[in-house]
């Protein structure tokens, strides 16, 4: 089975919520995610901000919603990776 283990994604996001609670929301969004963002651009009422997302199967469709839910937008997916693990039958 091919899973998505890791995400880098170009996002543009309102000040609020602040990073510390973006990346909580979305962590939340799998058992073991791992959120980290960087902000790489600061204007008067959006960041442009690296979120990078790790998993044992992350979901896109999901992260992307959540994202939206809280106001910001998905730009681009900068960075995959996905694993073929053998199916344990």
């Amino acid at each position: 089975m091919v899973t998505v283990k890791r995400l880098v994604l170009d996002v543009l996001k309102p000040h609020q919520p602040g990073a510390l609670d973006f990346c909580r929301e979305i962590a939340t969004l799998g058992p073991d995610y791992q959120v980290c963002l960087i902000v790489e651009e600061v204007d008067e009422n959006t960041q442009t901000v690296q979120l990078e997302v790790r998993g044992a199967a992350l979901e896109l469709t999901v992260i992307a919603e959540a994202i939206a839910g809280m106001g910001a937008s998905l730009h681009s997916v900068d960075q995959v990776e996905v694993h073929n693990e053998a199916d344990q039958d």
